[in-house]
C-alpha cells in the first residue's frame, strides 16, 4: 500500500545521506519534498502541515547542526515523528466481568463479518473461549457467511433473525454467561451510508450489552473518506478503536497515517487479505519502518513462528546445519514457507535494499517453481528422497516421466540442493564473518 510513497521517501533520504552537512536551505528543500509525497498519498492536509512543520522545527536546530552524520539524523527525526503521528500502540481492552462483549460496526462493503471471523480466530489462538452473534438480520447472506467463519474457526454462532439485534445480543449475553465463554463479538448491520435508523440500532445493541470494545472496521482503500466515516461513527457510538481493512492494496493508504491524528481513536488491528489469518495487531513503530523502507523484521519473524512448528524446525534447523538435510525436509520448509502468506506481503517486511530488490522478483514465478520442486519431489520414492546419493541416471529419467518435467529440471533441482548441503557444511566450521559456529 506504501509502496509509492515509500520510494519518494527514500530518494529524499539519499540526497541527505550524499551531504556531509545540511544548510537550512538543504533540509527545506527535502522537508518540500517529503510534504509533496505525503499529500500524493492522500494524508490529510492538516496531519501534512503539522507533521512538517514539527519536522522543520527539528531538523534546522542543533539536534542535527550537531551530529556526525546530519543526513542520519533528519531520517531518524521523521521516523520518530511518523511514529508520533500514527499513535500508540492499544492493546484490545479485555478486561472486567466475562464474557466480555465486542461490537464490531461499519459501513456495508467494509469487511465487518470477515474482520469479526479474523479476530475470533486471533482471541481463540490466545486461549479465549469465543462466541459470535449475528446481529445484521437484514441480509441472509453475511448471517450464512457468519456461520460458515464460525464453523471454520471452531467457535459457534448465535442465530435468530425473529428477533431485533439488540435483543438478539441480550440473549446471547445471557447464553454466553451460562456457557462459560469469556469473549462474546457480535457482528453488527451496516448500510450504504451513515443514517439515523442505523446509529439508533447500535446504540441499542450497546445500552443492552455494555461492550468493553467498540471496533470500527473502515476500508483503508476509499482514502479521505475514512476520516469522514470515523468521525461520523465516532459521533454517535463509543467508538474505542478501529480495524483498518485492505491494508494489502495498492491504493495510496494516508488515511492509516492520518486517521489517528484527525479522529482521536486509536487503530488496533490491520487487515491484510482475505484468509482468516490475515489480521495483524497494530503497531505504530512497526507502520512507520515499513512506510520509510527499513522493513518490519518483526513483523517477518511473527508469521515465520506463527507458520513453523517449533519443534520440527528445530530439528530440521539442526539437521540443516551439520549436513544431514534430506529432500524431503528440504520440501517441508518450503511449504511452512508458504503458510507464511502471499510472498508480495513478506518481501514488504525486508529492510532496506534486500526488501527494494525482492520487489523485482514475480510472485508467480516463485510459486511455479516451489511447484515444480514439489512434483519432482513427490516423485521420487522415500528412500530416493532420504537418500539422493542413490539417484542414477535411470532414476533421474522415471522421476522427470512422473513429474512431467525434463531430466535437466530434476539435475538441477540435486544441484541446489547440494548446494545448500555445502553451504550449511562451510559455517558450520567456519561461522560466518568471525560470529561463531552455530550449534557449538
Amino acid at each position: 500500500m506504501f509502496e509509492n510513497l515509500t520510494n519518494r521517501l527514500n530518494q529524499v533520504f539519499d540526497n541527505l545521506r550524499k551531504r556531509g552537512k545540511l544548510s537550512e536551505a538543504d533540509v527545506d528543500a527535502a522537508l518540500r519534498e517529503v510534504r509533496l509525497a505525503l499529500l500524493e498519498a492522500d494524508v490529510h492536509y492538516s496531519v501534512v502541515k503539522s507533521f512538517i512543520a514539527k519536522l522543520r522545527e527539528r531538523a534546522v536546530g542543533s539536534e542535527v547542526s550537531k551530529a556526525l552524520s546530519p543526513g542520519q539524523q533528519v531520517i531518524k527525526i521523521v521516523n520518530e515523528e511518523l511514529v508520533a503521528t500514527l499513535g500508540e500502540a492499544a492493546p484490545l481492552n479485555l478486561t472486567g466481568e466475562k464474557p466480555r462483549v465486542i461490537m464490531v460496526v461499519g459501513l456495508q462493503g467494509s469487511g465487518k463479518t470477515t474482520q469479526t471471523g479474523k479476530l475470533a480466530r486471533l482471541l481463540r489462538a490466545k486461549g479465549e473461549r469465543i462466541m459470535l452473534v449475528a446481529g445484521d438480520p437484514y441480509r441472509p447472506a453475511a448471517i450464512q457467511q457468519l456461520q460458515q467463519l464460525g464453523e471454520r474457526v471452531g467457535v459457534p454462532a448465535v442465530v435468530d433473525t425473529s428477533k431485533k439485534p439488540a435483543d438478539l445480543a441480550a440473549f446471547a449475553l445471557d447464553q454466553a454467561k451460562k456457557g462459560g465463554y469469556t469473549v462474546m463479538i457480535v457482528d453488527t448491520a451496516g448500510r450504504s451510508q451513515l443514517d439515523e435508523a442505523l446509529m439508533a440500532e447500535l446504540k441499542a445493541i450497546e445500552k443492552k450489552v455494555q461492550p468493553v470494545e467498540v471496533l470500527l472496521v473502515i476500508d483503508s482503500m476509499i482514502g479521505q473518506e475514512a476520516l469522514h466515516i470515523a468521525e461520523g461513527f465516532r459521533d454517535s457510538v463509543a467508538i474505542t478503536g478501529l480495524i483498518l481493512t485492505k491494508m494489502d492494496g495498492d491504493a495510496r493508504g494516508g488515511a492509516a497515517i492520518s486517521i489517528r491524528s484527525v479522529t482521536g481513536v486509536p487503530i488496533k488491528f490491520l487487515g491484510t487479505g482475505e484468509k482468516l489469518d490475515a489480521i495483524e495487531i497494530y503497531d505504530p513503530a512497526r507502520m512507520a519502518s515499513r512506510i520509510l523502507g527499513m522493513g518490519d523484521m518483526i513483523g517477518l519473524i511473527e508469521k515465520a513462528e506463527a507458520a513453523f512448528d517449533s519443534q520440527n524446525a528445530q530439528k530440521q534447523a539442526e539437521k540443516m546445519i551439520k549436513g544431514q538435510l534430506d529432500l524431503q525436509d528440504w520440501l517441508d520448509q518450503m511449504r511452512q514457507m508458504r503458510k507464511m502468506g502471499p510472498l508480495s506481503q513478506i518481501l514488504e517486511m525486508l529492510p532496506g535494499q534486500l526488501g527494494q530488490a525482492a520487489k523485482g522478483v514475480d510472485p508467480k514465478d516463485v510459486e511455479n517453481n516451489f511447484k515444480q520442486i514439489e512434483g519432482i519431489i513427490n516423485s521420487m520414492t522415500r528412500q530416493e528422497r532420504q537418500n539422493p546419493d542413490i539417484l542414477n541416471a535411470s532414476r533421474r529419467r522415471r522421476i522427470a516421466t512422473g513429474s512431467g518435467r525434463e531430466v535437466q529440471d530434476v539435475n538441477r533441482l540435486i544441484k541446489q540442493f547440494r548446494e545448500t548441503q555445502k553451504l550449511m557444511k562451510t559455517l558450520q566450521k567456519t561461522g560466518i564473518k568471525g560470529l561463531p559456529k552455530l550449534f557449538g
